[in-house]
């Protein structure tokens, strides 16, 4: 699979701290069922929203799938910061989609470190000619919020049967689940004027000990 890029950094298995770079040629990649039909371009438009903020809607393509357990805890701080969460999750996969890395909605959500880390994830797909395929679940999701406009997210993405696809060929590069198909991640969000949180910077660690099943 395709090599991790500076959007895969160590980080502790639910934790927020910084660590050493990591990368894998074995890394399996958010996507969705690889049976179902090859990714179609994601549609993008903007919508009102409970904030003064006109986020974008995603539209992905019916093969790539995500869950979030939990989508809500009842806070309404963290419920934003774990929607926000959600749609900049989403807006990835669209990038990679659209071939992409300045896709307006992946822009929308990141801002500085983050956003620059998400353009080299995505860049690094279009260059390889890959899109992504299959259901990818993000489970054990806590937010801990600092103050008014600063917030740290930990969960743990389910890759197992989350592929990357050639798309030239339309090859599903497949690989066997296993430790390995589990990536904690360690997400640093701030709010910005129009009330989003945006991503500022993530770290993550595949096939952490404490995040098996």
């Amino acid at each position: 699979m395709l090599a991790a890029t500076a959007m895969l950094l160590m980080a502790a298995c639910g934790g927020g701290g910084d660590g050493e770079s990591a990368s894998s040629d074995n890394d399996k990649v958010t996507g969705a069922d690889a049976k179902s039909k090859p990714s179609a371009s994601p549609t993008v438009s903007a919508t009102a929203s409970t904030t003064s903020a006109a986020r974008p809607t995603i539209d992905l393509p019916s093969d790539v799938r995500h869950t979030f357990t939990p989508e809500k805890t009842g806070d309404a701080v963290k419920d934003a910061v774990l929607k926000d969460n959600a749609e900049t999750i989403r807006a990835l996969d669209a990038a990679i989609v659209a071939q992409n890395p300045r896709l307006p909605a992946l822009e929308y959500y990141t801002e500085g470190e983050g956003a620059a880390a998400a353009e080299n994830w995505v860049k690094a797909f279009t260059d390889a000619g890959w899109t992504v395929t299959g259901s990818v679940n993000y489970v054990d999701r806590e937010v801990n919020v600092s103050n008014s406009t600063s917030a740290s997210l930990s969960y743990v993405g389910d890759e197992g049967k989350g592929f990357a696809r050639v798309i030239k060929t339309g090859e599903v590069r497949k690989t066997p689940d296993s430790k390995d198909s589990y990536v904690a991640y360690a997400v640093q969000v701030r709010k910005n004027n129009a009330g989003v949180w945006e991503l500022v910077k993530i770290t993550s660690i595949r096939g952490a000990d404490r995040c098996q099943p």
